[in-house]
C-alpha cells in the first residue's frame, strides 16, 4: 500500500505541532527541534510513497526526527546511523513504543509548552504571531512575510530575533503544575486571538486594495484560518476548559461573517447591512454548539461572553430581530469581569439601539480621554452626533476618525459619512 501525496501533506501538517513539541522537549532547543522535524518530513516524503504509510505518522516523525537531531548534534563520525529508507516503514515496534510513551497527557504538556514558548512575554505581539505561524503552523517565512507586507529577509530576522530572545530567557521544560498550566493557557489563548485579529484586520486592508498582490491577500486570509486551527488544537487538548471552548466559538462566529464584511469594491459593510445569506451557516452552527457547551460549565470568562454576544448576532435572521437587551447584559457582565474602555464603547452601541443616540453619547462621554487615539470612538461619536443633528461636531469627529484610520477601508467608510454630511442641512448655531 502506497501513501497518497495529498494524505502525506495532510499528515505532516497535522503531526507538526505534536512532533515539534516532543522534539523540543527532547532537545530543549527550538531551532534543533524544528530542523529535526524538517529532516523527518523529508524522510517521510521519500519513504512513505514507496513503503506505505506508518501506523502512527506522528510517532514515526518523532522517532526519525530524534535520530536526525542526534545525528546532527554529533557532527562527527555517526555512532548511530539512521535506518535505511527501505526499512523505515517497518519500525512498527519502535513506533508503538514511542506512541505508548507519548500518551495524550504527555502530548498535551508538550504542545502547551511549545505554544507557550511562542507567546513568551518577552516577545512583542508581532514576533509572537510570526513565531507561532512558523513553528506551530509551519507556514513558510515567505508566506508570513507577504501577509505582514515585509521582505522575506526582514521576516527571517524577526523570527531569528524571537528565537534568540527565547534562548536567552531560559525557558523551563518541566511539566507545568495546575497553576502554571492555567497561566499558560491564558497566554496561549491571547496569542491565538492575536493571530486571528492580525488576519482579520490584515484581510480588511487587503480586500480594500491595501495588499501588494494576490499572494498577500491569500496569506493574510490564512491568519484567521490558522488561528482557528490552533484553537481547535487547544480545544482537543483541553476539552473541558470552558474558556478554550469560548475562544474557538468566538473565532468561528467571527470568521463565519468574513465573506459579507466587504462589498465588491472592498468597502466596509456594517453588521446590520450585511447579506446574511453570505454567512457560513455550517461554521455558525459549530460556533453556537461550542458556546452552548461552554456556558453549561457555569464558569464565565471573557472569551465565552464575547462568543455569546457574537452568537446573539448570528442567531438573528434579520437585523431588527437582534436581541440588543441580551447583548447589553452580556457587555455589562464583561465590564465587570474585564473592565476596559473599549468594552464600554462596544456596550454603547447596544445602548444606542435600546435607548437612542443621546443616551449612547452620554455613555461614551467619560471615555473621551482614554480613547482619544482610537478610531472607533470618533467614528461612533460622529455617527451619534449626526443622528442628533449636531453636524459641525459630527464633521469634526469624522475628520478625527479618518486621521486615526489604520486601513484604507476604514478611512473610506468614514469619508462616506462625511460626504453625506455635505448634503445635510447645517444645525442651528447657538449664540
Amino acid at each position: 500500500m502506497t501513501a497518497d501525496p495529498a494524505w502525506i501533506e495532510k499528515s505532516l501538517t497535522a503531526a507538526r505541532p505534536r512532533a515539534v513539541a516532543a522534539l523540543l522537549r527532547y532537545f530543549r532547543d527550538l531551532d534543533r527541534a524544528e530542523e529535526a522535524f524538517q529532516e523527518a518530513s523529508l524522510k517521510a516524503l521519500s519513504a512513505w510513497p514507496k513503503n506505505g504509510p506508518p501506523r502512527d505518522p506522528t510517532a514515526w516523525l518523532i522517532f526519525v526526527g530524534r535520530n536526525a537531531g542526534i545525528d546532527a548534534v554529533r557532527k562527527v563520525a555517526r555512532h548511530t546511523e539512521l535506518p535505511d529508507e527501505d526499512a523505515i516503514s517497518d519500525l512498527s515496534d519502535a513506533e508503538a513504543d514511542m506512541a505508548d510513551r507519548l500518551d495524550d497527557g504527555h502530548y498535551r504538556d508538550d504542545i502547551l509548552r511549545l505554544l507557550f514558548v511562542c507567546c513568551h512575554p518577552d516577545l512583542p505581539a508581532t514576533q509572537q504571531i510570526a513565531l507561532a505561524l512558523r513553528i506551530v503552523s509551519g507556514l513558510s517565512v515567505a508566506r508570513i512575510a507577504r501577509a505582514f507586507l515585509v521582505s522575506d529577509s526582514a521576516m527571517e530576522q524577526r523570527i531569528t530575533r524571537a528565537k534568540a530572545k527565547i534562548g536567552r530567557a531560559g525557558v523551563a521544560f518541566e511539566t507545568p503544575d495546575a497553576d502554571a498550566r492555567a497561566a499558560r493557557l491564558g497566554a496561549v489563548g491571547a496569542m491565538i486571538y492575536l493571530v486571528f485579529n492580525e488576519g482579520y484586520s490584515a484581510r480588511a486592508s487587503d480586500l480594500a486594495g491595501g495588499g501588494k498582490d494576490e499572494d498577500a491577500r491569500r496569506s493574510a486570509a490564512l491568519f484567521a484560518e490558522e488561528a482557528i486551527r490552533l484553537a481547535r488544537l487547544l480545544t482537543g487538548l483541553f476539552p473541558s476548559e470552558p474558556e478554550v471552548m469560548g475562544l474557538l466559538s468566538l473565532l468561528l462566529l467571527q470568521h463565519a461573517r468574513s465573506r459579507a464584511r466587504f462589498d465588491a469594491k472592498g468597502e466596509i459593510v456594517l453588521l446590520e447591512d450585511q447579506d446574511r445569506g453570505l454567512w457560513d451557516r455550517t461554521m455558525i452552527a459549530e460556533g453556537l454548539a461550542m458556546i452552548d457547551k461552554a456556558i453549561r460549565h457555569r464558569a464565565p470568562g471573557p472569551y465565552q461572553i464575547q462568543a455569546a454576544i457574537a452568537a446573539l448576532h448570528a442567531r438573528a435572521q434579520r437585523p431588527e430581530l437582534t436581541d440588543w437587551a441580551g447583548i447589553d447584559q452580556l457587555y455589562a457582565t464583561l465590564e465587570r469581569i474585564q473592565p476596559s474602555p473599549v468594552v464600554s464603547l462596544s456596550r454603547a452601541v447596544a445602548t444606542h439601539k435600546l435607548h437612542g443616540a443621546q443616551a449612547a453619547l452620554a455613555a461614551i462621554a467619560p471615555l473621551a480621554d482614554r480613547l482619544a487615539g482610537y478610531f472607533y470612538f470618533h467614528g461612533l461619536r460622529g455617527g451619534l452626533l449626526r443622528e442628533l443633528g449636531r453636524i459641525d461636531e459630527a464633521r469634526e469627529a469624522f475628520d478625527r476618525a479618518i486621521a486615526l484610520a489604520t486601513t484604507t477601508a476604514e478611512a473610506s467608510h468614514i469619508r462616506q459619512h462625511l460626504d453625506g454630511l455635505c448634503a445635510a442641512p447645517q444645525a442651528p448655531k447657538t449664540r
